[in-house]
């Protein structure tokens, strides 16, 4: 089976830079383009993503502030947040379109991992 847990995420000021990483394991033959999305009351909208040759793709409320990246040796997606703003607080969660050796291929998702950013 196919696992993804996120690290990082907390409290910060706005302004602040943070950054949270997400790492994929188990049967894992490759993956194809992996993101973030986050949830504040409501849906769950895209943040980011990037495929597996780096080409990325924003939200219009994060270019510029937003950075994407990955290292698929690691199964790892990364998301550097700067100049964090109030409305950017959301559960935050990442997905990965995995092909699988064994067991299911398709779409997983991490357990999410909550930023707040308040004064």
């Amino acid at each position: 089976q196919v696992q993804l847990v996120e690290f990082g995420g907390g409290l910060v000021q706005p302004g602040e830079s943070l950054n949270i990483s997400c790492a994929a394991s188990g049967t894992i033959d490759s993956i194809r383009t992996m993101g973030w999305y986050r949830q504040a009351p409501g849906k769950r909208d895209l943040v980011a993503t990037i495929t597996a040759d780096g080409e990325t793709n924003y939200a219009n409320s994060v270019k510029g502030r937003f950075t994407i990246s990955r290292d698929n040796a690691k199964n790892t997606v990364y998301l550097q947040m700067n100049s964090l703003k109030p409305e950017d607080t959301a559960v935050y969660f990442c997905r990965a379109d995995v092909r699988a050796w064994h067991g299911p291929s398709g779409d997983y998702w991490g357990q999410g991992t909550q930023i707040t950013v308040s004064s």
